[in-house]
């Protein structure tokens, strides 16, 4: 094969490459930053810096498990528990939306391992 036709392959290669990285961490700014600032105030007792570190790992260790699309469905019904009254109950009561919440706890739990985040701290 000569020079033209490798470098024409390799041209052709990288826009390839390059796309299929950005949609396999596809998580917004606002997302990333909202997910730290909960996640450091969830530790309080911890230095900030070292939260705000540990914090961008672990959602950096989200963002290479799951689509940002399937994060939004998890993490809302994750978060929709604590609603009372009627509206709670039918997220409660629900076996897949709590399937969802198990799973969406379970890749959490295994993001703070790896980046060394202890238990939240109760207030």
């Amino acid at each position: 094969m000569n020079k033209t036709v490798r470098l024409l392959l390799c041209l052709l290669g990288l826009p390839m490459a390059v796309h299929g990285a950005t949609h396999a961490n596809d998580f917004p700014t606002l997302d990333r930053v909202l997910y730290v600032q909960e996640c450091i105030a969830a530790h309080p007792d911890a230095g900030h810096f070292e939260m705000a570190s540990k914090c961008s790992c672990a959602v950096d260790a989200l963002a290479r498990e799951i689509k940002y699309s399937e994060y939004v469905d998890l993490s809302t019904a994750a978060k929709a528990t604590t609603i009372g009254g009627e509206r709670g109950g039918y997220i409660r009561d629900s076996e897949k939306l709590q399937a969802d919440i198990k799973r969406y706890k379970a890749l959490q739990a295994k993001a703070n391992k790896g980046c060394f985040i202890g238990p939240p701290t109760a207030r």
